[in-house]
């Protein structure tokens, strides 16, 4: 009978959000003139404020943030959301005025205005497609996938419980477009970091409010060491710069505050999303995996599940696994519509059919990303930490991409093909490193770094290196290779027109 209730709630609220949400768009797209392009990539641009919030929260806020950050089991993780909160501020007040201002769809357009040449358009599209294929997809459906699997003991494959995720997230993503995304998103948030907050204050009413006695000072710390998953260093360094790609040149997530209707709409909900981010989200994501340590010992990604498990009464578990269930569909349909757009702006329109019936493509390229991701599944089961795998996987495309628009909005006179240059300097340099020098076993069992006496180099540093390198060939490219002196400017822009 408590499965039968379970079932009944989970599937009752999943009913009532979908229902919700399209009740919503179909209302909004009934007011909306908006041509077919502008209403599946922009929704319409007609997103007030409280949805591009709602929008930008739950496509980052995931389960593998939940599991991922959760299964450190340290209070170290926190410092991820801490530093958001500098680059949504700077995604509001820098970013966005610029995007609006040059009329953007994908954030690459602007990259082809700044730049004398189209290839650094493609290029850095490709990147971006490449990264929400091989990476974002297919991690957020297993880590869905593996959470469901943890707390109910589900005996279908992971591969199987991912797949029944990808559908249901594609389908958002194809039948409803952003405005159907950005409903959801918000919708399912409220409920998500409600419960989530609820997991927090059982958690710590379980251990008595003390996290302190028994757990590893390393794991209480917010003071990284040289070998931990964030050194302290690196929040000065290469975490600012982690935070300005993903949170300000990133597709996935400036796509939603492109969708506003003018700028000063998308900055209020871009403010808003910062502020949730840094009061609301950081406890949620360490607190369970420390109470989880003191409860279960060293559990890695499982621990989430188990302390929700643990904590929370057996009748409300069809309703958080309802909200954990929309939290893994929000980002999954989210990264799909940007993938969507990306593919149907960036290429499709450009170089295949320039009146190709956008519909129609919505749903092929929907479809082949879904299949795609759920191919992918299985090479994130073997991964010991999901979220620092993410992290460092996130190095191949983020910070090539972000120099990319440092020279963009720094220079001037700067042709495309140098930026490339440095793009495929950055992405091999840190391919070397992650593949190579940082594998043990090319070095007779010792790493690179302890052979040249340089064990306190961390993924993040390497980063640093990745950028300002990237950069630094980009300028040398134009100017030895296409003979171009490139000028240094403060980007100073003309008053701001809305968007049309």
């Amino acid at each position: 009978m408590d499965n039968l209730i379970q079932v009944t709630v989970f599937v009752g609220l999943m009913a009532l959000l979908a229902a919700m949400t399209w009740r919503k768009v179909a209302a909004a797209r009934a007011a909306s003139h908006a041509s077919a392009d502008r209403e599946i990539f922009l929704a319409g641009g007609g997103l007030s404020w409280f949805f591009v919030a709602g929008a930008i929260t739950l496509t980052n806020l995931s389960t593998d943030q939940l599991v991922g950050m959760n299964g450190n089991q340290m209070l170290l993780l926190a410092w991820w959301e801490l530093a958001g909160f500098v680059g949504l501020l700077l995604l509001a007040f820098v970013f966005v005025p610029i995007y609006y201002r040059n009329n953007c769809t994908t954030i690459t357009q602007l990259l082809e205005q700044r730049y004398e040449g189209g290839s650094i358009r493609t290029v850095i599209s490709g990147l971006f497609l490449l990264g929400n294929f091989a990476i974002y997809l297919p991690a957020v459906i297993y880590s869905g996938a593996l959470f469901m699997q943890t707390l109910f003991g589900v005996e279908a494959s992971i591969v199987t419980v991912a797949a029944v995720f990808a559908v249901v997230g594609a389908a958002y993503a194809i039948l409803g477009g952003l405005r159907a995304v950005a409903v959801l998103d918000t919708y399912a948030g409220v409920g998500i970091l409600l419960l989530a907050l609820v997991v927090v204050f059982l958690a710590m009413q379980a251990v008595g409010w003390d996290i302190t006695t028994g757990v590893p000072e390393e794991r209480l710390t917010m003071i990284g060491s040289l070998d931990s998953p964030i050194p302290f260093h690196t929040l000065f360094t290469g975490m600012l710069f982690i935070q300005i790609f993903y949170w300000s040149t990133n597709q996935n997530i400036t796509q939603k505050a492109l969708a506003a209707p003018n700028v000063k709409e998308a900055q209020k909900g871009v403010v808003a999303a910062a502020i949730i981010r840094v009061l609301i989200v950081p406890p949620i994501v360490v607190i369970p995996g420390i109470v989880a340590f003191k409860l279960f010992g060293d559990v890695d990604d499982r621990a989430y599940a188990m302390v929700v498990g643990e904590v929370l009464p057996s009748w409300t578990s069809g309703m958080f696994a309802a909200m954990i269930a929309a939290a893994v569909l929000t980002t999954y349909s989210a990264v799909m519509n940007a993938t969507i757009t990306l593919w149907s702006v960036d290429f499709h329109r450009r170089f295949i059919n320039p009146d190709v019936d956008v519909r129609r493509l919505n749903r092929l390229v929907g479809v082949l990303a879904m299949l795609v991701s759920i191919a992918l599944v299985p090479i994130y089961a073997g991964a010991e930490s999901i979220i620092n795998l993410l992290q460092e996987l996130n190095g191949l495309l983020s910070m090539p991409i972000l120099s990319a628009f440092i020279a963009a909005l720094l220079f001037r006179n700067m042709d495309a093909r140098a930026a490339v240059a440095g793009l495929v300097w950055g992405f091999s340099i840190y391919a070397f490193h992650t593949f190579y020098l940082y594998v043990p076993e090319n070095f007779g069992g010792v790493s690179w770094y302890a052979t040249i006496g340089l064990p306190w180099v961390h993924y993040i540093d390497v980063m640093v290196f990745v950028l300002f390198s990237s950069v630094a060939v980009a300028l040398l490219t134009n100017f030895i290779v296409f003979g171009n002196r490139a000028r240094l400017v403060f980007f100073a822009g003309d008053p701001q027109p809305e968007k049309a």
